[in-house]
């Protein structure tokens, strides 16, 4: 993270944000803010909250308790103020959700035509952009089904960045991918990481948490548990239950 980054506002802050599915509570009280440029990693057990927390911040999920600000935009129930957040945040999920019928150069190029209203020219020449960005230029003109999954992934990649986010959200962006395939999406997202781009990651890959990340928080029954520094997490973790986890993980 830049000093840039360290001495500005908060582009995301959450204070007591909770949520429940019916009777379950699957966050509780959830504090945190990121700075502009952060790479924030999410780590934790499966059912912890981590990727109901990500959706949280772009309304996918609705908390019932506390409060979520986005770059000054109050999280809350009018729609301008959600249309708003979502303008500003792109999403990359576990499955690609690219269009099938669509070619990938159509996929990327679908929603700043639709809604940010470029001209079909600068959104190709944008999606083209992208495309070199994330390493795979001549998929441009093919289907997703001719792909394999990481280069579907990478242009669900693309995808998110073609509308000029000033935040990107990963839910456990390698988890569906074969294990050969893992690393050129990761190395998608370091290259993002050092561009100074925000980012939060929900993400099982340590290696990319203790090499990319500026903080990671620690996930357990809906709370966060532990934070701090990868190297302090990953080597002196100072809570029991991560400790375990990361002994039974690392």
């Amino acid at each position: 993270m830049t000093s840039e980054a360290a001495t500005s506002e908060p582009i995301i802050v959450c204070k007591d944000v909770s949520k429940w599915f019916g009777d379950f509570q699957v966050l509780r009280d959830v504090s945190v803010t990121v700075q502009p440029k952060e790479v924030v990693v999410i780590i934790g057990p499966s059912g912890s909250g981590k990727s109901t927390f990500i959706r949280c911040i772009n309304r996918l999920e609705e908390h019932q308790e506390g409060e979520i600000i986005i770059d000054d935009i109050v999280m809350d129930h009018n729609v301008r103020n959600i249309t708003a957040i979502r303008r500003e945040i792109g999403m990359v999920f576990q499955s690609f959700n690219l269009f099938p019928h669509l070619t990938v150069i159509q996929n990327i190029m679908l929603a700043p035509m639709n809604v940010r209203r470029w001209p079909r020219e600068r959104a190709e020449a944008k999606a083209r952009e992208l495309l070199t960005r994330v390493g795979i230029p001549e998929q441009a003109d093919k289907y997703p089904g001719q792909l394999s999954g990481g280069q579907q992934q990478r242009v669900a990649i693309a995808r998110a960045l073609a509308m000029e986010p000033k935040i990107m959200l990963f839910d456990e962006p390698t988890s569906a991918l074969d294990p050969e395939m893992i690393k050129e999406v990761l190395d998608v997202m370091k290259e993002l990481a050092r561009s100074g781009m925000t980012m939060l990651v929900v993400t099982h890959e340590m290696g990319f948490a203790s090499e990319v990340a500026d903080r990671v928080l620690f996930f357990d029954q809906g709370r966060i548990v532990e934070e701090g520094k990868p190297d302090v997490i990953f080597e002196k973790p100072q809570h029991p239950r991560t400790q375990l986890f990361l002994s039974q993980i690392l």
